[in-house]
């Protein structure tokens, strides 16, 4: 069976045709479960591929979504969303609930929940952003403003952090 048929891609490519967004899920020969193993499949730089990061901010699940070069300043992602309280990394159980997917391919759509989210400006350096697709194998590419269309999320400076 190809990855392309797995349960959690058609799910992501299903909710891409319903936004009516021309990004098509492309399946990987090797592993896209970190950023640095993404940009290596693909062939492409290290910032252009979206981390779709999940954090609890005052126990509320939040994604936000950091250039692959880049780690997310937590401060700036709770001012950024509007939001007060102590910011955590969400586990895995968390991850789940929140998004329906695993660790190592949530994409930054077609989540269990409407999730606030937010997206580092940083990534506007590049034309095509490679994204997760659901499993560690797929992804798909976009541009920040399709991105930013598709997920409803704003660009916001100061999310991503050189590090």
């Amino acid at each position: 069976m190809s990855n392309l048929d797995h349960p959690s891609v058609m799910r992501v490519r299903a909710w891409l045709a319903d936004a009516s967004s021309p990004a098509e899920v492309i399946e990987l020969n090797e592993t896209a479960r970190s950023a640095q193993d993404a940009a290596d499949s693909i062939d492409t730089e290290l910032g252009s591929i979206v981390k779709s990061l999940v954090f609890a901010v005052a126990g509320k699940p939040v994604m936000a979504l950091v250039a692959g070069d880049r780690q997310c300043d937590t401060k700036a992602l709770a001012v950024a969303l509007g939001l007060d309280g102590k910011v955590k990394r969400a586990d895995a159980d968390l991850v789940r609930e929140a998004t329906g997917f695993a660790i190592g391919g949530v994409p930054p759509v077609a989540h269990e929940t409407k999730l606030p989210i937010v997206i580092d400006a940083s990534l506007a350096r590049f034309e095509t952003v490679y994204a997760a697709a659901g499993h560690p194998y797929c992804v798909f590419a976009t541009s920040v403003a399709e991105l930013a269309r598709i997920t409803g999320a704003e660009i916001k400076e100061g999310i991503g952090t050189a590090g």
